[in-house]
C-alpha cells in the first residue's frame, strides 16, 4: 500500500534528511521505504522495516534518507539524532531482547546444549576462553545438475576435478615438502618410489619444483579427536592425498594415506592405498576415497562453510549496526551484504549446530564438532581470507612482478574454475570498493580522523573477534589500502565465497557415495573376517560403509534446504531498492561494477564452453557455473535450486 501526505514547513527549513514515524496500532506494520517530494527533487529513505507499537517500543522510529556522510560532516541538526541511533542500536547490554528492539550486541555461542535433556547434552562454552575460541555472535537473549555419466562420481579424474571445482575449492594445497609431516615432525609413510612411477616421465623433485605435486589434508586437525569420534559406533581416519597435475591440466590421484593414532602419544598406525582399475585393489581404492571424501566433507561443511563464512562475518555485522550510523557510507556499502545474515545462523545455532542438532547427527565428529570447530578458528586469520592471500598461502599461485596484472598473482594451475572465475570477482569488487571509499575519503588522515569507522574497526577485533585481539595480524584502519584490502575481503567472504562453498551443496552432497559425511566400516585388513565379507560382494561392502537410510534422507534434505535461492534474493551487482544511496556519482560507478560482473559472467561461459579446459565439467559434465554473478534482471528473479548465482549475502 502506498500513503500519501502533504507536510507544511517554513520556506527556510532546508533540505529533509530525517523522519520520525510512530505507530499507534494495535499491530506491527513493515515500511518498504519512503520519499519526500519537494518543489525540486525527490528524497529517498530506505527503510524495510517492522513498525511495532508505541505501546511497546515506547520511543518512535527514526529514518535517515539515502544520502550518505562522515561523521564530521553530519547536518548540525542531525548530530544528536545519528548519535542517538547508535546508542539505541548499542543497547546497554541488561535485560532479556524483546522481539520489537532493535539491538545488536556480543555473545558466546553458549547456547548449543541443552542440559535439561540430561548431561549427554551438555555442551562447552565457545568464546572468551583459550581452550574454546570462537567469533562472537549476535546476542539474542534466548533462554540440479545431473550427470550424463551415472558412473562418474568413481572416476579418479572426477574425484580430482571436485577439489578444484566442486563445493569445496578452498582446501587443497600444493605441496613443497616431501614426505609430509604433522606438527611434531612425524612423517607420512608415503614412499616416493610407489608415486614416481606416475609421474609421466619426471621425478619427485622435479615435479615439486614445477608446481605439479598437490595435497588434500585432512590429517593434522583430526588425530587428536579420532579415538573420541571412533568410540561412538562411526569409523573415521585421518586423510592426506597427493595428486599429480597431468600435461592436459586435470589432476591425477597418486596415493592415499589413513591414519589411525597409535598406543602411545605422537604414535601413528598408517595405510596407504593406490589408484587401480579393477580387481581387489581397486575395491579398496574405492574404499579409501570415500574416507578421504567424508573427511573433507566435514571440513567443508563445519569449518570452511559454517566458520570461514557464516560465523566470521557476524561479528562485522553487529559491529556496522552498532558503530555505524546508517548515514555513514561505509553502512551504505556494507549494508545489503549483511541482508538476512544474522536470522540464518540464529536458526543454525537451534537445528544445525546445537545439541543434537543435524551437524551432530549426519557428520562423524559427532557431539565435538564445534570443539573441532574451535581448534581451526585457531588457524583463522582476516588478512588471509582475500582470494589472492589465499591461493598463495596455499601454494596455489606464487607472486607476479607485473604490475599490470591486478591481483598480482600468477595461478601454477591454469585450469583451477574456482580460482580463474574467483579473481576475476575479487578484482571488480576491489575496485568497486576503491573507488567508493576514494569519493567519501580524500586522504589517509580522512580515515584517522573518522571516529564511527576506528570504533567499528576496533570494536571488531576488541569485541566481535575478541578471542584474537592480540594477534599482530590485523589491518591497521590508517590508510586507504587498508580500509579497501578489509571491506573487499568482507564483501568477498559474504557474496562470493559463500556462494561457491554453498550453492553446488546439492549437485554434489545430495548423492551420497560421491561425498558421504561419515563412514560406518573401516577398510578391512587381510586376514580378519572383515575382509571376507568385502571380498565376497565388494560393492554391498562399499553399501554398508555409507551412512544409514535416515542419516543419507537428513543430509540430503539439508543440502536441499542449503542449495536453494530465495525468492527475494538480491544478487551482485544489484541492490534491493534503486534510490539505494543520493549520489549520482556513486550510483554511476555501482552500474559499470553490474557491467563489469555481466561481462565476466560472458567470459566464464566462454571458457566452459572450452574443451581443452577439461576441469570444467569433467566426467560428470557439470559445467562450474557457481560463481556466476546472475546479474541480468531475468536471472535475478529465479529461486531454488539453480547451482548459479552470487547473492550479497550470506542469506542461507
Amino acid at each position: 500500500m502506498i500513503y500519501k501526505i502533504k507536510i507544511h514547513v517554513d520556506s527556510h527549513f532546508g533540505t529533509p534528511r530525517a523522519f520520525v514515524i510512530q505507530n499507534q496500532h494495535k499491530k506491527k506494520f513493515f515500511l518498504q521505504s519512503a520519499s519526500i517530494e519537494t518543489n525540486d527533487r525527490i528524497i529517498h529513505f530506505d527503510c524495510n522495516s517492522w513498525i511495532y507499537p508505541i505501546k511497546k517500543t515506547k520511543s518512535d522510529r527514526l529514518f535517515f534518507s539515502n544520502r550518505c556522510c562522515l561523521p564530521s560532516h553530519t547536518p548540525r541538526a542531525l548530530v544528536e539524532l545519528r548519535k542517538e541511533e547508535l546508542d539505541r542500536l548499542r543497547g546497554n547490554g541488561m535485560g532479556e531482547r524483546k522481539e520489537w528492539d532493535r539491538i545488536y550486541d556480543y555473545d558466546c555461542y553458549n547456547d548449543l546444549g541443552d542440559p535439561d535433556k540430561g548431561p549427554e547434552h551438555l555442551r562447552p562454552v565457545l568464546g572468551g576462553s583459550r581452550l574454546f575460541p570462537y567469533p562472537r555472535r549476535g546476542r539474542t537473549g534466548r533462554k540440479h545438475s545431473t550427470a550424463e555419466n551415472e558412473w562418474a562420481w568413481k572416476d579418479d579424474m572426477e574425484f580430482g576435478r571436485q577439489m578444484i571445482a566442486g563445493t569445496h575449492p578452498t582446501r587443497i594445497q600444493c605441496l613443497t615438502t616431501f614426505p609430509p609431516q604433522n606438527k611434531f615432525g612425524i612423517q607420512s609413510s608415503i614412499k616416493q618410489s610407489i608415486i614416481e612411477q606416475k609421474l609421466e616421465g619426471w621425478t619427485l623433485s622435479q615435479a615439486m619444483e614445477h608446481g605439479r605435486i598437490f595435497m588434500l589434508d585432512h590429517h593434522d586437525f583430526l588425530i587428536p579427536y579420532l579415538n573420541r569420534i571412533n568410540a561412538n559406533g562411526v569409523c573415521a581416519y585421518a586423510s592426506r592425498t597427493l595428486l599429480f597435475l597431468r600435461s592436459d591440466g586435470m589432476l591425477k590421484p597418486l596415493t592415499i594415506e589413513l591414519s589411525l593414532p597409535g598406543q602411545s602419544p605422537h604414535l601413528e598406525i598408517h595405510r596407504v592405498f593406490l589408484p587401480a582399475k579393477q580387481g581387489t585393489q581397486a575395491a579398496l581404492w574405492q574404499l579409501a576415497k570415500a574416507h578421504v571424501l567424508a573427511n573433507d566433507a566435514v571440513y567443508h561443511q563445519l569449518i570452511s562453510h559454517w566458520l570461514y563464512t557464516h560465523a566470521v562475518v557476524e561479528p562485522f555485522i553487529i559491529a556496522t549496526k552498532r558503530r555505524l550510523s546508517v548515514m555513514h557510507p561505509i553502512h551504505r556499502l556494507l549494508n545489503p551484504h549483511f541482508k538476512d545474515t544474522m536470522h540464518i545462523n540464529a536458526l543454525a545455532r537451534l537445528i544445525l549446530i546445537n545439541s543434537g542438532g543435524i551437524f551432530e547427527r549426519i557428520l562423524f565428529p559427532g557431539e565435538i564438532c564445534m570443539q573441532i570447530s574451535c581448534d581451526l578458528y585457531k588457524e583463522w586469520r582476516f588478512n588471509e581470507q582475500g582470494l589472492p592471500a589465499d591461493l598463495l598461502k596455499r601454494g596455489m599461485a606464487v607472486k607476479d612482478p607485473d604490475k599490470n596484472n591486478p591481483t598480482r598473482i600468477q595461478l601454477l594451475l591454469l585450469d583451477y574454475p574456482y580460482a580463474t572465475d574467483g579473481l576475476e570477482i575479487w578484482v571488480a569488487i576491489k575496485e568497486w570498493v576503491k573507488d567508493f571509499c576514494s569519493f567519501f575519503y580524500k586522504d589517509n588522515e580522512a580515515i584517522e580522523g573518522d571516529v564511527e569507522l576506528q570504533a567499528w574497526w576496533s570494536e571488531i577485533r576488541t569485541q566481535g573477534h575478541g578471542d584474537k585481539y592480540n594477534d599482530i595480524w590485523w589491518y591497521q584502519m590508517t590508510t586507504l589500502s587498508n580500509l579497501v584490502e578489509s571491506l573487499t575481503t568482507l564483501i568477498w567472504i559474504a557474496s562470493a565465497k559463500h556462494a561457491s562453498l554453498n550453492y553446488g551443496q546439492y549437485a554434489y552432497n545430495g548423492f551420497p557415495p560421491n561425498r558421504p559425511m561419515l563412514c560406518r566400516k573401516f577398510v578391512p585388513l587381510e586376514g580378519t573376517v572383515e575382509f571376507g565379507e568385502f571380498l565376497k560382494d565388494p560393492d554391498k561392502f562399499f553399501l554398508k560403509m555409507l551412512p544409514d537410510r535416515f542419516e543419507m534422507s537428513l543430509a540430503a534434505a539439508l543440502v536441499d534446504v542449503l542449495s536453494r535461492h530465495t525468492c527475494d534474493e538480491v544478487y551482485l551487482g544489484c541492490q534491493q531498492s534503486p534510490g539505494w544511496i543520493d549520489n549520482e556519482v556513486i550510483q554511476n560507478r555501482f552500474a559499470e561494477f553490474k557491467q563489469e560482473l555481466k561481462e565476466i559472467q560472458t567470459r566464464i561461459m566462454q571458457r566452459n564452453r572450452d574443451p581443452k579446459l577439461k576441469n570444467r565439467r569433467g566426467p560428470a559434465n557439470i559445467e562450474y557455473t557457481l560463481l556466476y554473478p546472475d546479474t541480468s534482471s531475468s536471472s535475478a528473479s529465479a529461486s531454488g535450486i539453480t547451482g548459479r548465482g552470487i547473492p550479497n549475502s550470506i542469506s542461507i
